[in-house]
This record gives structure tokens, C-alpha cells and sequence, in this order.
């Protein structure tokens, strides 16, 4: 036992070959003791904490990515507050582990964790939960560092973006401040409704942890809910008339109702019509031959058929909509720099 416990060497040498051999084989049995009992606790201790030597590991990755690409000193500290900042010392595949759960699971578990986003947002808390859960479960989350350009004036919009934590500078051609937008905030949905390029540019003043929505899932979500849309389409006429571009949003869109009343006035109209030739009709029969009564019937109804097929209800001229809301006061001295998310730390693409 003294040997197996590595304490009783040379204390009592062996005096015959047979206690060699016993010698021998109660060592190694000590040995293989302690490296099992050493290799089962180093395993237990990495296990109590996954998900942080995942995060260590990852920036020792991206740490030798820069160093073999080269890149300038400015620019790896950037990258490594940006790491610091979004995953907060812990890594998670969430998109492998949301996609081993059930449809329904996996939306309750994306609606719990963007319930901050939904709560800090008033659009989403006056609207249905249907239309907000088809929304949340859409959403990627996306970091940006103060200074980052997150719209760029005159580019293709693709995405609308909600704010969960920080602050974002709505910036002019001129290079002047139009306003800034705070938690709960939105921006980036006009170029969506008005298939426009961006009016304005949006700059993070602060860390911004931010909520992106493509512009083929908006398109998607709110044509599954039209009062949304048309919602939307009234906000942002209003955000283009404050920042004086595009102020005939709203006139377009009243053309628009006026020319589907219009249509629909007609269809009416031309019903209406064929249902009193029809009751002449019907009060002819009695006096005329009933062949000839139906024959005009049905050829009045090919004429309501024709009239029908050539009318074409017209769409919005704005295909997406959106809402605002009103800029919260702020006291630039007294800023927050920098804010931490608790909502998620990877999206499905690690960037």
C-alpha cells in the first residue's frame, strides 16, 4: 500500500524476485490511480464551465487569425472589446441548440429571451401578440461599437433595426444631427415601405445591441397582417415629413384609398346594375317566352363577368409600413458608454 501511494519507497526493498515483481505492479497500479483520479477531475472542472473555455478558446483562435493576417494594433484591439462586449466571456452554438427543439419550444424560448425588446418597445406592446411573435422569432441579434456607420445615406435597404440597449445618431447628408434614437427605439424601416434608398445615415454613439430585421421577413410579416402595414405606412410619412424628405407620403397613400374606393364603387355599381336586370327579367318571364329570358340573363352575366375580370384592385404604392417613436430627452453629458446584453450571445452566424 506504501508503494501504491508513492511513500514508501526504499523503506523496505524487495529481498527476493517475487517481491521485485509485487513491488513493481503495486507502482504502476499507484501511477495509473493517480492519473485516473487527476484526468476525472480536470474533466469535471472544464464541465462546470463549458461554455466559458468554448469563449477562450475561440478568441485564442481569432487571436492567431490576426496575428497570421496582420492586422494593425488599432484594429485587434477593436475586434477583442467587440468579443469582450458581445459575448461577455461565454460562447453558445445557439443556432445548433434551438434547432434540436420543437417549433413550438424553440418560439417560447426566443419570446422569453427578447422579452426586454418587446417591453422597451411601445410598438410592440400596443400591437397583437401574434404579430410580435412573428416578428421575435425573425429577429438577429447584431453588436455595434460607437462610432460603427450602421445605414449608410443613399444605400439599398435591407434590413429595420430595433434597439435593445444603447444609443444611435440619426446623421444628415451635411453631417448634422437630425436626432437620436435610445432603447425601445427603431430605424431603418422607411427604405423598406417606400422601396427607396436610405434618407439618412445612423451612427452608434454608444454600444449598441441591436435586433435586425431582413427586409423578405417584413415583407412576409406584415402581409400577413395589412392593419400593421397600414399602420406603419402613416408613421413613416411622418418621420420622412420631420426630417423634410418625401413629405407626399401620406397624400400618396390617401390617392391610393381613393382609387380602391373608386374600384370598388364600381364593382358595386355594376352589381347592382346586373341585379335589376335580372329582377326585369325574371318579372318578363310571365310575359315573354322563357328561352329568350335566359338567354339575355346569361348574357348579362357575361358582361358582369367580363367587367369583373377587367377591374384590378390596386396595391399601396408603399409596400411595407412601419412605426416611430416620439425621442426621448437625453442628457448627452451623462451617457452611459457602454451597455451589456442578457438576451443573447451568438446569432446564427458567428461573426
Amino acid at each position: 500500500m506504501s508503494h501504491m501511494l508513492c511513500i514508501g519507497y526504499g523503506r523496505f526493498p524487495p529481498q527476493s524476485l517475487t517481491d521485485m515483481w509485487l513491488t513493481m505492479l503495486s507502482m504502476i497500479s499507484g501511477a495509473t490511480c493517480y492519473a485516473l483520479f487527476l484526468g476525472h477531475a480536470t474533466n469535471l472542472i472544464q464541465s462546470l464551465d463549458s461554455s466559458r473555455r468554448q469563449y477562450r478558446e475561440k478568441v485564442k483562435q481569432v487571436e492567431e487569425y490576426m496575428a497570421y493576417r496582420k492586422l494593425p494594433r488599432e484594429m485587434r484591439q477593436r475586434i477583442t472589446e467587440y468579443f469582450e462586449h458581445r459575448y461577455q466571456g461565454k460562447f453558445f452554438d445557439e443556432e445548433v441548440i434551438l434547432g434540436e427543439l420543437s417549433e413550438k419550444l424553440r418560439e417560447d424560448v426566443i419570446n422569453y429571451n427578447c422579452r426586454s425588446l418587446v417591453a422597451s418597445v411601445p410598438f410592440f406592446a400596443n400591437a397583437d401578440t401574434n404579430f410580435v411573435s412573428d416578428v421575435v422569432t425573425k429577429l438577429r441579434y447584431e453588436v455595434f461599437q460607437p462610432g460603427d456607420i450602421i445605414i449608410k445615406e443613399g444605400t439599398i435597404g435591407t434590413k429595420m433595426y430595433f434597439i435593445q440597449e444603447g444609443i444611435v445618431d440619426i446623421v444628415m447628408a451635411n453631417g448634422e444631427v437630425a436626432t437620436s434614437l435610445s432603447d425601445g427605439s427603431y430605424f431603418g424601416e422607411i427604405c423598406l415601405l417606400t422601396n427607396a434608398r436610405r434618407v439618412a445615415s445612423v451612427r452608434a454613439e454608444t454600444y449598441c445591441n441591436l435586433f435586425s430585421l431582413s427586409v423578405e421577413h417584413f415583407n412576409v410579416v406584415l402581409d400577413q397582417y395589412p392593419l400593421m402595414r397600414r399602420t406603419m405606412e402613416s408613421v413613416a410619412a411622418e418621420r420622412l415629413n420631420k426630417i423634410g424628405k418625401n413629405p407626399n407620403l401620406v397624400s400618396h397613400r390617401e390617392e391610393d384609398m381613393g382609387s380602391e374606393s373608386k374600384t370598388i364603387n364600381a364593382v358595386v355599381n355594376a352589381l347592382a346594375e346586373q341585379a335589376e336586370q335580372v329582377n326585369t327579367s325574371e318579372e318578363s318571364m310571365g310575359n315573354q317566352s322563357s328561352d329568350k329570358s335566359i338567354h339575355e340573363l346569361g348574357r348579362n352575366l357575361h358582361e358582369l363577368g367580363k367587367t369583373l375580370h377587367r377591374l384590378n384592385l390596386p396595391r399601396p404604392k408603399s409596400e411595407n409600413n412601419f412605426a416611430s417613436q416620439e425621442q426621448l430627452p437625453m442628457n448627452r453629458t451623462s451617457r452611459p458608454m457602454f451597455h451589456k446584453s442578457d438576451t443573447f450571445h451568438k446569432d446564427t452566424a458567428f461573426q
